[in-house]
């Protein structure tokens, strides 16, 4: 049985005296360490074993049994107690408190809040200043030896330790520099006065915990050599290159802690951990307090009346690539949430996207976007779990109002979501009516493959071409595969069939009818969900029922009446009712919404159009141009307002520039040939014939033609084209009583006919 017991992993089911061995939980330079149940006490434990030849003959272990029932009196909130030390079965073993959570090593992959990082900070001078009082000295403090458990309470483990188990390397141990040890200690973590094997005391714990309190909100050590001697080299002699990057991440008060806790004399560091201690908890209670204070600033200034906000993109800090869709998925599922609050303007997602990757001072985003407050933060993903900050800062005077982390399970991510609006919402003491209280507590777990595969597929569908559609739809309907129940899914699918639908992809005839049984589905499962009620408001004007879109769009903004998008389509619906009044109304808030959106920028002025307000219509185009060249619905009414204003020259020039986007050559060169020819009608008419002639072949926008043939003054054929459009629903019928391209036909039968029947 001794011989056996030797080979480490076959611990598991064994007993050692009275502890039962259940599984192996972790191992390092000071031994392996396995969860077993404490059969006297029934309670589990954490038993240390320590590597063979720890010690040399009975004496060194009598030795080490002594001083660890010296250590066993350290009974503190934040240091793992020390039970028992024994020998069983040739086993040499700790006994420890047992302690569920993480290691802080594995939280610090990105920096924490300053508030979190205090409040941790305390616990740890807590947890030294009671082992210090003892004359108990650390001496191998590290991220690796703090453990949180899940109610976040901090945990010292291995409390004095490193002075009595000399480390082996092996298998259990890597060759990195985080891991690499010298006889006491980890040499990115070790004092000066350590590292040169001068007299050690509580000071070098104190340099430790400074060190870690410096990664805490920075994620990076303040000593970051390559190898373990630079690193040594940069301990005893360099200055922190990176302490400026410290000042701007936190506050002076908590920076000038780290920083004397980094003095390399210890003569000039804090003398013991209950100074740090009481620092540290200052700062924490003027955060409080700061809080209070920045509150009755408020008060006083007006500064409290934070009625905007805008959700920027959330890092992504999964250090992967491949992750981005996982980061802009989350900053769109927070606005999603925040938008569901009346009582504040939260701004849109595609404007906030233009600042991904971008330095932009925050007054300037708050200026061009029109708020009072940004949320910043980040997010990352470690197999199953997922981590997520972020930050309220009000943006003018730049200050933090709140912060927070969440770590939780992958399928948690929507809860989490629901969680920051909801404290963000308290913060700037919004009214939360108590129906939005109710949609903001709905929120579910996901299965993670479909909702990974969900956010894929949003990440392809926003780039809105042909490949990317196809790959939006394959992922989505993976996302079924994996959870048929998932609404979401069938939101996406609705999604992509109208883009197909409305980019001229496939006819809508072949799209709709897929795009509004996905969406039926959808509100099936979930009546709450907004874009749902926007995918069949687009269908229900497909089927010229306008009360029924009318509903549907209206339904959209009482769930989520920040949603630009719903705002737009209600407007364009109005607007092509004549009800000129409330259009202005939705239109406006639209642009409120999302100021920086081009595509909104351009129907505006395809609105105005409407109104045959060319000439403002013109500026508006042009603006969304200057951000998006390649912009053609922009050409397109372009064109038309330079036709209605009898500039045919520029609206040929449009014309071109149209079909040119479109990657049609042969129309292009039709328009040149007719311009040359005889002029502005005869370019048009050589252009529809050969879009009409192509249509045998391949599928061609009926209205495309028909706007051709109308301009070319051919009602015949612009009529007969127009009845096409209307047999295949086309969208663009919506607006055929106030399109201005259709003005020359207005007093034709046929058109009257079509009007009517279109419920116009």
């Amino acid at each position: 049985m001794a011989s056996r017991a030797l080979h480490r992993d076959s611990l598991v089911g064994l007993e050692l005296g009275h502890y039962l061995v259940a599984e192996k939980i972790g191992a390092g330079g000071m031994g392996e360490v396995f969860r077993a149940r404490d059969e006297h006490l029934d309670r589990d434990v954490a038993i240390k074993v320590l590597p063979p030849k720890t010690f040399t003959d009975d004496s060194a272990r009598k030795h080490f049994r002594k001083e660890a029932l010296a250590l066993s009196r350290l009974n503190h909130p934040n240091i793992a107690t020390i039970y028992d030390f024994d020998t069983q079965q040739g086993v040499d073993f700790l006994v420890m408190e047992y302690i569920t959570g993480v290691t802080l090593s594995e939280k610090l992959a990105a920096p924490l809040p300053e508030t979190e990082a205090a409040r941790l900070g305390v616990q740890l001078a807590e947890g030294l200043a009671a082992a210090h009082e003892q004359g108990v000295i650390h001496r191998d403090l590290k991220p690796g030896n703090l453990r949180l458990t899940p109610d976040e309470r901090l945990k010292i483990l291995d409390f004095g330790l490193a002075r009595l188990v000399q480390p082996v390397r092996g298998e259990a141990e890597t060759e990195s520099l985080s891991e690499t040890r010298s006889a006491a200690g980890t040499p990115p973590y070790m004092a000066p006065e350590q590292l040169k094997g001068e007299t050690v005391d509580a000071r070098s714990d104190i340099w430790a915990a400074g060190v870690v309190l410096y990664e805490m909100v920075t994620g990076q050590r303040p000593f970051g050599g390559k190898t373990p001697a630079a690193v040594v080299d940069q301990i005893l002699h360099a200055d922190i290159e990176t302490s400026q990057d410290l000042q701007k991440r936190v506050s002076l008060r908590l920076a000038d802690i780290i920083l004397k806790c980094l003095e390399k004399e210890p003569e000039n560091r804090y003398q013991s951990a209950k100074e740090l201690q009481v620092d540290l908890r200052r700062l924490t209670s003027s955060t409080a307090t700061g809080s209070v204070a920045v509150a009755a600033r408020r008060k006083r200034t007006g500064a409290k009346r934070i009625r905007s906000v805008a959700v920027l993109p959330l890092s992504n800090f999964s250090r992967d690539p491949e992750q981005e869709y996982f980061a802009d998925g989350m900053t769109e599922a927070l606005i999603c949430d925040l938008a569901k609050l009346r009582a504040v303007k939260i701004t849109s997602r595609t404007s906030v996207m233009r600042y991904k990757g971008k330095d932009t001072p925050l007054a300037q985003i708050a200026g061009e976007l029109g708020v009072d407050a940004v949320v910043e933060g980040s997010v990352m993903r470690v197999g199953p779990r997922v981590r997520i900050t972020a930050q309220l800062i009000h943006a003018v005077s730049d200050t933090h109002l709140w912060a927070e982390s969440y770590d939780r399970e992958f399928e948690d991510v929507l809860l989490v979501q629901s969680e920051i609006a909801r404290a963000i919402a308290r913060e700037i003491q919004v009214a939360i009516t108590p129906e939005e209280a109710k949609r903001l507590s709905s929120a579910r777990r996901v299965n993670p493959e479909a909702y990974e595969a969900y956010l894929k597929g949003r990440f392809h569908w926003y780039k809105l071409s042909r490949e990317h559609l196809d790959t939006a739809l394959k992922y989505f309907q993976v996302s079924l595969e994996r959870d048929p129940r998932d609404p979401l899914a069938y939101v996406g699918i609705a999604g992509v069939w109208g883009s197909r639908g409305d980019c001229g992809l496939v006819p809508p005839r072949e799209a709709l009818p897929k795009a509004k049984a996905a969406a039926l589905r959808a509100i099936e499962l979930d009546d709450s969900l907004t874009e749902a009620h926007i995918s069949l408001g687009n269908f229900r004007c497909c089927e010229w029922d306008w009360d029924g879109a009318a509903k549907e769009y209206q339904r959209a903004i009482e769930l989520m009446p920040n949603s630009a998008e719903a705002h737009f389509f209600l407007s364009d619906l109005l607007l092509s009712r004549q009800r000129v009044d409330e259009w202005k109304t939705h239109i406006e808030r639209t642009l409120e919404l999302d100021p920086l959106n081009f595509f909104f920028q351009c129907f505006y002025g395809w609105h105005l159009f409407y109104l045959c307000r060319y000439d403002e219509a013109i500026v508006e185009l042009h603006k969304a141009l200057k951000t998006e060249p390649n912009l053609s619905p922009a050409h397109l009414r372009l064109w038309g307002a330079f036709y209605g204003k009898g500039m045919y020259d520029e609206a040929v020039a449009e014309a071109k520039a149209f079909f040119e986007v479109l990657g049609d050559k042969e129309v292009v060169q039709a328009l040149q040939r007719g311009c040359i020819d005889t002029g502005y009608s005869r370019a048009m008419r050589l252009a529809a014939e050969i879009l009409s002639e192509r249509s045998h072949l391949t599928y061609v926008q009926p209205t495309q033609i028909a706007r051709l043939y109308a301009h070319a003054g051919d009602k015949d054929h612009a009529l007969e084209w127009l009845e096409k459009a209307y047999e295949e629903r086309l969208p663009a019928m919506t607006h055929l009583g106030v399109d201005p391209d259709w003005s020359s036909l207005r007093s034709e039968p046929r058109f009257q006919d079509l009007m009517h029947r279109l419920n116009l």
